[in-house]
């Protein structure tokens, strides 16, 4: 795909881009070079190809899920100005 000089120029108005007289031929034929390179990759036949999360076949080593505090809800439920049912009273905040 090629891009000339109004595109770049409608690009870097959506952008909100200061570009140059200059910059407009230099941007308009990086950007093209750009887009056939994406058109190039699009080409390729991906059909059999096994999507990945990551380029290395790696496993997340993770700690154990083990508790490593013990629960002192009753202790914090004493120390709460106004608790019911097991949950925290407040003010209300929203009319």
């Amino acid at each position: 795909m090629s891009l000339d000089r109004t595109q770049v120029e409608k690009i870097a108005q959506l952008a909100r881009l200061a570009v140059s007289d200059t910059e407009k031929d230099r941007y308009a034929t990086d950007l093209s070079r750009i887009l056939d390179l994406v058109a190039q990759m699009d080409r390729v036949d991906t059909d059999h190809v096994t999507p990945l999360a990551h380029p290395l076949d790696m496993v997340q080593r993770l700690r154990p899920d083990e508790p490593a505090e013990s629960d002192q809800r009753d202790l914090f439920q004493r120390l709460a100005p106004a608790t019911e049912a097991g949950l925290y009273l407040v003010p209300k905040v929203i009319e």
